[in-house]
């Protein structure tokens, strides 16, 4: 599904404020009486979740090659103790 749609803001965003919009959107679609008029809204919702899902791979990587960094770090600065 393509985020093309969406507003721009949307990428400038973050994971909270996007989960913020995405349960303003659900509570537009739990509150709807006639389901034929929520499809758009919900094809919105979904399109807005793919973006969220992307946001948070992408803070997960990010999250994991810091760690990977620090621990490289770590282990380099006990083997240079040990070593003197």
């Amino acid at each position: 599904m393509k985020d093309k749609n969406l507003p721009n803001d949307y990428n400038s965003l973050s994971l909270e404020e996007l989960t913020i919009k995405a349960n303003k959107m659900i509570e537009e679609l739990e509150s709807q009486n006639n389901l034929e008029n929520s499809i758009e809204k919900y094809q919105d919702l979904l399109k807005l979740n793919n973006i969220i899902e992307k946001k948070f791979q992408k803070n997960v990587k990010n999250i994991s090659e810091k760690t990977k960094e620090n621990i490289i770090e770590i282990t380099s600065k006990k083997n240079a103790k040990t070593i003197k």
